[in-house]
């Protein structure tokens, strides 16, 4: 790809193929898309040594290259995560298919029966950074719900992307499904995701997934829907009926578990009657985590911790540092979090009914949570199998995005020669 016109040539060239697969997709039944599913995991399992050892080179090239461990953390696929991407796969297969299902069928006084019907959105683009597992998460939940896709993921993750990719279409094929059905952007030439997203003739709906930098950049750009997500600033709020038996493990997880996950707390809310006793508890266990603390006055009046700045509040830091404000109740929570926050995933600690009601009433966010992690929200954790992202859309698809998410409605009528009158 040496110009301009030679990526836009290779684009449309992907962006016609997929269009055609997308064909074969939509019409192909369970059994056809879960034998597919089931080749594309005996191909992976085949292939785990050549896939390890592809990953292993883009983790080098990463390193050498000066990435930071947050991407680093998202770009290697060890024992653990290649397990974890066959049992997402295996879920997607257990899923029910959404696609054909008629809903909400009623008779009209006509006689016509009215009701919808759930449809492949056809053709997704998938733009994404550093996490290889995406290219197979993204395929296998795009093949379910009767969709076809085109790949575009990051340079660092180049070899691993390919090697995943051929698996991939090596089970499409076994089952009889054509390859051009799941498709990797080959060229790491940023004009590629230009194209890719101003292509509405042939992609139905963008899916990015990155930094915020590159969501801002696709949502202004793009001439494509796009269902996204820009940050992870997630809060915990220990509210003054917690049980601190409940509250500390929650929060110590919610922070420590994975850094580097756009479900990770990066805001912890005391509320004031209970900030010492949360705090004291708190502050050792994360400091033995290696976690740097950040506070408004009241936390640094109770803790060590660096002064808390505005901008601490907006930051989703990616990393071992969190920020931590002493709040006045429930409310002066809730504003905090709908001001500050990124409408992803937020929770509450606490023992009132009441208060957890009002919490999950009023906190605008795409999953609100009672008493749990915010790394709760993700979809293997819900049940959907594989996600293909964290929407904090508030139209079409909102939360983790699963099956129906990659699916729409249509209107469907029934009748038996009735006419207008």
């Amino acid at each position: 790809m040496t110009s301009s016109l030679d990526i836009s040539a290779y684009m449309q060239a992907l962006g016609l193929a997929a269009r055609a697969a997308s064909r074969a997709t939509a019409r192909a039944n369970t059994g056809l898309k879960n034998a597919a599913l089931a080749a594309i995991h005996e191909a992976l399992v085949a292939a785990k040594a050549t896939i390890l050892a592809a990953n292993a080179q883009d983790v080098e090239a990463g390193r050498a290259n000066g990435l930071d461990a947050a991407m680093l953390d998202r770009l290697t696929i060890s024992e653990k995560t290649f397990a974890g991407m066959l049992e997402g796969l295996r879920q997607v297969m257990d899923l029910a298919d959404p696609v054909g299902a008629i809903t909400d069928l009623v008779y009209r006084p006509t006689g016509i029966q009215v009701g919808k019907m759930r449809v492949p959105l056809g053709v997704i683009g998938i733009i994404y950074e550093s996490r290889p597992n995406v290219t197979l998460e993204a395929a296998a939940l795009c093949l379910k719900s009767g969709n076809a896709t085109i790949l575009r993921g990051g340079s660092e993750a180049i070899h691993s992307n390919k090697a995943i990719a051929a698996c991939i279409q090596q089970g499409m094929e076994k089952a009889g499904l054509p390859r051009e059905a799941v498709q990797v952007v080959e060229t790491t030439d940023r004009a590629a995701v230009s194209a890719l997203i101003t292509m509405p003739e042939f992609v139905d709906v963008i899916v990015p997934r990155g930094g915020k930098g590159l969501i801002e950049r696709i949502s202004t750009e793009a001439r494509v829907p796009v269902i996204y997500h820009l940050d992870g600033n997630c809060h915990t709020f220990i509210e003054r009926d917690a049980d601190m038996a409940k509250a500390v493990p929650v929060a110590i997880n919610a922070k420590t578990h994975r850094y580097g996950t756009c479900n990770t707390m990066e805001t912890l809310l005391v509320d004031a009657p209970v900030a010492k006793a949360a705090l004291e508890a708190l502050a050792p266990l994360y400091r033995e985590k290696g976690v740097e603390l950040r506070g408004c006055d009241r936390v640094r009046a109770l803790i060590d911790a660096a002064p808390a700045t505005e901008d601490d509040w907006y930051t989703e830091y990616l990393a071992p540092v969190l920020a931590i404000k002493v709040v006045d109740g429930l409310d002066e929570a809730i504003a905090h979090i709908n001001k500050y926050g990124s409408h992803h995933s937020d929770a509450i600690i606490t023992e009132s009914v009441t208060k957890a009601r009002r919490f999950l009433n009023e906190v605008d966010s795409s999953s609100v949570m009672v008493n749990a992690s915010t790394r709760f929200a993700d979809g293997f954790e819900y049940g959907l199998g594989a996600e293909i992202g964290i929407s904090t859309n508030k139209i079409h698809a909102r939360g983790p995005v699963g099956l129906e998410g990659l699916t729409s409605q249509k209107w469907v009528v029934l009748g038996d020669g009735h006419i207008r009158q």
